[in-house]
This record gives structure tokens, C-alpha cells and sequence, in this order.
């Protein structure tokens, strides 16, 4: 395969999969600034590694290279800063009360918990592969799930 066909396949795949990574990176992060900056990590690595990524595997391998960034985000941050400007909203549906709160409960949850739930709930990924993911067991997740959940309805309780 020439320069100019894998080049123009990962142009394609980058159209495709740049919003929905744009997405899970906001989830991950609560910041649509940190969000775009992890996904442009995130496609300089799919970039760098393009021809020896298989087509079955590149979402796979573009989540675990954003849960990566991410997680290496947070680690260089240590903590993260909440800003009293709203993100952008989804047109109608769901009461955007509702989702501050949920940002506000992710936030505060552990890098790896917080990764976990939006891998899990938010990505609908299944156990395994949120395991494969974040290099933990099955065991791991479904316990950290339960926490990062417990404490998100924890917090839900006492801010109302």
C-alpha cells in the first residue's frame, strides 16, 4: 500500500471518528479545550502507527490511545479545574440540570473510576473490553464502577 492510499484512509477515519472521539474525550474530561486536546493526541498517534493498525482494530486502538492521553493527563494536572460557563448543550431532550450534575459527580470521581463509567455507561462498552482498556481485570471494573457510581449518587444526594 502507497503513502498516498493509507493517507487517504486515515483522512476518512479521521472525518468519521472525530466528532465520537471528540465526545468520549469530553466525558472523560469535563472541558471541551482538554477534550479537543486529547483527541489531537490521540490522531497523531493513530497517524504515526496508521499502517501497522489493523482496520478491525483501529477504534479499539483509538480509545485505548485516548483513555491513555487522558489518564496521562491527569496524572501531569493532578487536578482538575471546573469553570462556571456551561458546555455546550444538546438540543432539547433531557433537562440540562440533569447533566451538570453528572458532570459535576464525574469530576469528582478518580481519573480511572471516571474513566471506567463513561468507558462503561457512557461508550456502552462491554466489561472486558473496559478491562483491556484501562489494563485492569474484569473484577476491577465491575468494583470500580459500583464505587465511582455510588459516590456519584452520593453527591446527587447531597446537592439537592
Amino acid at each position: 500500500m502507497g503513502a498516498a492510499d493509507w493517507e487517504d484512509q486515515f483522512v476518512d477515519y479521521f472525518r468519521a471518528r472525530a466528532q465520537p472521539l471528540r465526545r468520549l474525550a469530553y466525558s472523560l474530561s469535563g472541558d471541551w479545550h482538554t477534550a479537543e486536546d486529547l483527541v489531537q493526541q490521540t490522531f497523531v498517534r493513530l497517524y504515526r502507527r496508521w499502517p501497522a493498525i489493523r482496520d478491525e482494530t483501529v477504534d479499539a486502538y483509538a480509545r485505548q490511545a485516548l483513555v491513555n492521553a487522558f489518564l496521562s493527563h491527569r496524572r501531569a494536572r493532578r487536578r482538575e479545574s471546573l469553570t462556571a460557563d456551561p458546555p455546550e448543550r444538546a438540543a432539547g431532550g433531557a433537562d440540562p440540570a440533569d447533566g451538570l450534575v453528572v458532570r459535576r459527580a464525574l469530576a469528582a470521581l478518580a481519573p480511572r473510576q471516571r474513566a471506567a463509567v463513561v468507558l462503561r455507561y457512557l461508550e456502552d462498552l462491554p466489561v472486558a473490553e473496559v478491562a483491556t482498556l484501562l489494563g485492569i481485570s474484569e473484577g476491577t471494573v465491575k468494583s470500580q464502577t459500583a464505587r465511582a457510581i455510588q459516590s456519584m449518587r452520593d453527591a446527587a444526594l447531597v446537592k439537592e
